[in-house]
């Protein structure tokens, strides 16, 4: 299997911007690891729509896998508490 593109969509990354440096860094390599397996253990697929999440501490990241064209889009970044409103 190819190593997937990682791509943040705009509300991603202004979620991400305001997040601090201490939260942001396990972040982002727990995404950046999504290139090489789309689908840790752990991740989870959401109901009612075609997507995913995986847990980095508080946070929550929700991404869709594109296996045709090898990509992850990251959808949305934030505390579990908001993230799915």
């Amino acid at each position: 299997m190819g190593k997937y593109e990682i791509l943040f969509n705009p509300k991603a990354e202004k979620q991400l911007d305001k997040l601090s440096n201490q939260v942001v860094k396990p972040i982002l390599e727990a995404i950046l690891s999504l290139s090489e397996d789309p689908r840790p253990s752990g991740c989870k697929k959401l109901k009612g729509r075609p997507a995913y999440r995986i847990r980095v501490q508080n946070y929550r990241v929700i991404y869709e896998i594109l296996d045709k064209v090898l990509l992850v889009e990251v959808i949305a970044i934030g505390h579990r508490k908001d993230i799915y409103k």
